[in-house]
């Protein structure tokens, strides 16, 4: 498949070009690019793809100011947005090079987040992975909306996830930036050399981690998943004031390839037995 113009008006030139030399059904002279491992290389050209490209996202974001209240603990809804728009920004521009290089899907995806010393309040994220599409041309692997599906699975559990009847729609993802309310000073000397919880320290990242977490799985719904597979839990401050933590919940949402499935039809696990040293 070529590289279309309306898939890509909002691709950087250099970014279009790079693409224009990728292998594709009319460029078949050109060359893959991945930052596959050979062992996944190996498996997902078993699995009955072929890897064409990197694809990539950035998104350098200025996010805004928010404070909490000293001893309240509390969402900051302000920064949850930025930090949840920026990655979808790059999440978006890295799925439409994959649809301009004609890619069925993204597998392998890393999203990362890195400060940049210009200000205290710039942060950019970056999507990047490798855009893959079916070797015989079946259609029934895109996600939803008919867009390339995304998802972090390494090859090697893009593998065991086709064998098993299953493919990968989209990546889901929720966050929760939360102020940890902070402890009033005859409370905090009252713990003095005692064995106690922080009550309420341990509320607050309780009602932080369920939130990131709800908002993932809401996702995963709106995708028509039967379920998240390889979910990941981070945390970060991202040098914010002190008290105020990110939890950001990323997972691949996952459904049967038919809609008859029988788990007794998957294959039974194999025992590999490491021989280096």
């Amino acid at each position: 498949m070529s590289v279309t113009t309306d898939v890509t008006k909002d691709i950087p030139p250099h970014a279009i070009e790079r693409l224009r030399g990728l292998r594709n059904e009319g460029h078949p002279d050109g060359i893959f690019t991945s930052d596959f491992s050979v062992n996944e290389f190996l498996l997902v050209r078993k699995s009955g793809f072929e890897p064409i490209g990197l694809c990539v996202g950035s998104c350098v974001y200025h996010v805004g100011i928010q404070y909490g209240s000293w001893g309240k603990n509390q969402e900051l809804d302000v920064l949850s947005q930025a930090m949840y728009h920026a990655r979808e920004l790059a999440m978006t521009r890295m799925r439409e090079e994959a649809a301009g290089m004609g890619a069925d899907g993204i597998v392998g995806v890393e999203l990362t987040v890195k400060r940049l010393e210009w200000s205290s309040d710039i942060l950019e994220f970056i999507a990047i992975g490798t855009g893959v599409v079916h070797a015989k041309g079946h259609t029934g692997f895109k996600g939803p909306d008919g867009q390339p599906f995304t998802s972090d699975l390494s090859g090697q559990d893009f593998w065991t996830l086709l064998q098993a009847g299953y493919r990968p729609l989209e990546m889901v993802m929720g966050s929760c930036v939360y102020h940890v309310a902070h402890q009033g000073f005859f409370k905090s000397l009252g713990n003095v050399g005692r064995n106690t919880e922080m009550t309420n320290f341990s509320q607050a990242l309780y009602d932080a981690r369920e939130i990131a977490m709800e908002r993932m799985q809401h996702e995963a719904i709106e995708a028509g998943a039967e379920g998240v597979v390889g979910v990941d839990l981070h945390e970060g401050s991202h040098a914010w004031q002190p008290h105020i933590i990110e939890f950001f919940a990323v997972g691949t949402a996952v459904k049967p390839i038919s809609t008859e499935q029988d788990a007794s039809a998957i294959p039974d696990p194999q025992l590999v037995l490491s021989v280096n040293t």
